[in-house]
């Protein structure tokens, strides 16, 4: 399977890279900054050098090319302002949609964030919730979209411990932590899972193991 990852420098990316370059899936990562290579290609992956703040539609369909499955873990990330959440978090994720939809690449995955399925509670940061509305906005253009097999997870707050393989994955799973490498299991089995299609859902860490998560969700899909 050939994937093609938008934010490929990302913390979720690189263990995501790590784990499908190992099982021998041909793995491309796009990443904004060319120093960013290095790093894609220890994990198995290979990097293109391509900002999805400035390139066109048919210029990402070009990097799409003969894909099975597109992601997207791009994120402005911290220390950017509310205006980078928009042309990032909203816009990268819009423009990578319709190039994956020019490509013909139906597989498409999005990490979203937890959140956002209402609006910012009064009091919120205002950059926090101008990232969790352009998340928000995204996530709908996507499942607008008839010509691709989405699938949103929406992790809750993301730690570095070691991931466990145990995991709740669910519709709504209620606000908790989950380690990035088992985020990045979950996308790999969701990849795998052609009946999660169409599915939002929340991930925390938990108590069942990643594949009987997904499979579990998969059963519940009406898609």
């Amino acid at each position: 399977m050939r994937i093609v990852i938008a934010g490929g420098h990302g913390q979720i990316a690189l263990r995501l890279e790590r784990l499908l370059s190992a099982r021998g899936d041909a793995v491309t990562g796009l990443v904004r900054r060319p120093e960013h290579a290095e790093d894609l290609q220890d994990v198995g992956a290979e990097a293109v050098v391509c900002d999805l703040e400035s390139a066109s539609v048919d210029e990402v369909a070009r990097h799409l090319d003969g894909a099975d499955a597109a992601v997207f873990a791009a994120g402005a990330g911290p220390g950017s302002g509310e205006a980078r959440k928009e042309t990032v978090d909203r816009g990268a994720a819009v423009l990578f949609a319709d190039a994956a939809e020019a490509a013909g690449v139906r597989r498409f995955l999005v990490v979203s964030a937890m959140g956002t399925d209402r609006e910012p509670p009064p009091g919120t940061d205002p950059v926090f919730a101008a990232y969790l509305r352009a998340k928000a906005a995204a996530d709908d253009d996507v499942r607008a979209r008839s010509g691709l097999d989405w699938t949103i997870l929406r992790p809750g707050r993301l730690v570095n411990d070691a991931g466990r393989g145990l995991v709740n994955l669910a519709e709504h799973t209620g606000r908790s932590e989950v380690p990035r490498d088992d985020v990045a299991a979950v996308l790999v089995a969701l990849l795998d899972e052609p009946r999660t299609a169409r599915l939002t859902l929340e991930l925390v860490g938990g108590g069942t193991p990643v594949l009987e998560a997904v499979a579990a969700v998969a059963g519940t899909a009406t898609a």
